[in-house]
């Protein structure tokens, strides 16, 4: 059976194409990366050709077309249980979708002000009460899920969780936010995997520029 194949944007900017791409890659997922890349302010037309929304990220697994970040990792959870995406323990589980649920609906003003760009120079930019509002709650989250679990990441071992917060732990870091110690070696070991490390490579080696993204 041929594997499934997951329609992402460009790796520099694409937040909601990492969160699955790094979820699958991380946990041994096997799929088929096809990407195409968005240079317009309307993204691409040729999504159309893919997407339902016109949009990216899309996973065609046989007959199943998925769109979305999240229940793109909900699906490869569900076909692929031995990946660990979700946690094995209930409780954890409810709330690493809450927490999910949350990245893809919260968080306005930072992500507006701040998108990831994985080759930018890491520099502050000014913010507003919004922004470090936004800021202070996702720590509070990962500080919350780190203190309880022992980490090392969100519930101990990898999870949907942290491929939905991929794209923050960049902006936090190239956006220069104050961070606590719980949280800045999480950013690390995040940074440290080597999905990561091979995204952010193919990121930073792109050739395409879009204006409103580079704030």
């Amino acid at each position: 059976m041929a594997d499934p194949v997951l329609y992402i944007g460009n790796k520099n900017y694409s937040s909601w194409s990492f969160r699955p791409w790094i979820g699958m890659r991380t946990t041994g997922i096997a799929f088929e990366e096809k990407l195409v890349p968005f240079d317009m302010p309307a993204g691409n037309p040729a999504f159309r050709t893919f997407s339902p929304t016109g949009k990216v990220p899309v996973l065609v697994d046989g007959e199943a077309t998925v769109w979305e970040s999240l229940a793109i990792l909900d699906h490869a959870a569900r076909t692929h249980p031995e990946s660990g995406l979700w946690p094995d323990n209930a409780t954890d589980r409810s709330k690493a979708m809450a927490m999910s649920a949350e990245m893809m609906s919260s968080f306005p003003a930072l992500r507006s002000a701040c998108p990831m760009n994985m080759r930018r120079e890491r520099k502050p930019i000014q913010t507003t009460p919004a922004i470090l509002a936004d800021v202070d709650r996702i720590q509070a989250l990962w500080s919350g899920c780190l203190e309880r679990s022992g980490g090392p990441f969100l519930f101990g071992a990898f999870s949907i969780a942290d491929a939905m917060f991929a794209p923050v732990v960049n902006r936090l870091d190239v956006y220069a936010f104050e961070t606590g110690s719980v949280v800045s070696d999480y950013m690390a070991r995040m940074k440290a995997l080597p999905a990561w490390r091979e995204w952010e490579a193919a990121g930073r080696a792109e050739p395409w520029i879009v204006d409103e993204d580079e704030a």
